[in-house]
């Protein structure tokens, strides 16, 4: 299977997209092109209200930029990534998302050219207030190019209260608690089979000293003091270098982290919004293992 050509699909409950909102598009652009060597393509035409800008990373779509803007009020909202949850029938998914404790800040919507939607949105707050959005794929189907350097590794939720969060998330999503696996994943059953079926055939074989279920990990749902929230993960070759580059481009560090598997630093770039930059440090044990893995 060669995965230049293959699609990379999203079922439902698994976080498909990103995208950044912020008032200054064009500074953004120049801030983030510069950190992770991304290219941009505008995707509004000329004299629309706002900008939304897809970012690529070799060729291939990594996440978007946006600045959304209205004739009478400007830009819209504080500067903040977004993450976006696949489903199957966003009309469907929001409809439930009430009796579940949470609300709909925006009624589902088709995307882009009526004859070919991008795809179907709707915006959505969780049980605890956490923004996110519903995502039904139409010709964009989420990001292409993930984990490796410079792209999106992973979306966190931060609660106050993770069993609150699952009873969200789980009649919504699928999403599964993992006891047996680092603290604070969820799994969507059956995800990495998926994967295994499409860009990574070889996912079970290279996890098989990991615990069970690992491959099915979607998303970290962390304890965290303050509002729920959710927050986005880079991956970086140089966790140092990284974070250096960025607080000379106007950045702040807020904190820095290491941990078994990754250098992890938690950063505020100059339009407000957070973000993490993570470096896979692995022990030497599972890069042991995994070459084994390739050898076999």
């Amino acid at each position: 299977m060669d995965d230049a050509h293959t699609a990379h699909t999203y079922p439902h409950g698994v976080p498909c997209w990103i995208d950044l909102e912020v008032p200054d598009a064009d500074a953004a652009l120049a801030f983030y092109g510069h950190l992770f060597g991304w290219r941009f393509e505008e995707k509004l035409p000329p004299g629309a209200p706002g900008r939304y800008v897809v970012a690529s990373r070799d060729g291939t779509d990594a996440t978007a930029i946006a600045a959304i803007a209205t004739p009478d009020k400007g830009f819209v909202g504080e500067a903040a990534w977004n993450t976006y949850l696949a489903a199957d029938d966003v009309a469907v998914a929001a409809a439930s998302v009430a009796g579940l404790g949470g609300g709909v800040s925006s009624a589902p919507e088709a995307v882009g050219p009526p004859d070919q939607p991008a795809g179907w949105m709707a915006r959505i707050i969780d049980a605890q207030g956490a923004p996110s959005r519903l995502w039904q794929a139409g010709t964009r189907l989420g990001a292409q190019v993930v984990n490796a350097p410079g792209t999106w590794n992973f979306s966190n939720l931060l609660t106050p209260d993770v069993d609150r969060a699952l009873q969200f998330y789980g009649p919504l999503l699928g999403w599964v608690r993992s006891d047996d696996l680092a603290v604070g994943m969820a799994r969507v059953p059956g995800y990495g089979d998926h994967l295994a079926r499409t860009v990574d055939p070889g996912i079970h074989e290279r996890q098989e000293h990991l615990p069970p279920g690992f491959a099915d990990a979607v998303a970290g749902v962390v304890p965290a003091d303050g509002p729920a929230r959710w927050s986005v993960v880079f991956a970086v070759a140089d966790r140092d270098g990284s974070t250096a580059e960025a607080e000379r481009a106007g950045a702040r560090v807020l904190e820095t982290e290491d941990s078994e598997w990754s250098k992890g630093a938690t950063i505020q770039d100059p339009f407000g919004a957070e973000l993490i930059l993570a470096q896979f440090d692995p022990p030497e044990e599972f890069l042991e293992a995994e070459a084994q893995a390739g050898k076999s």
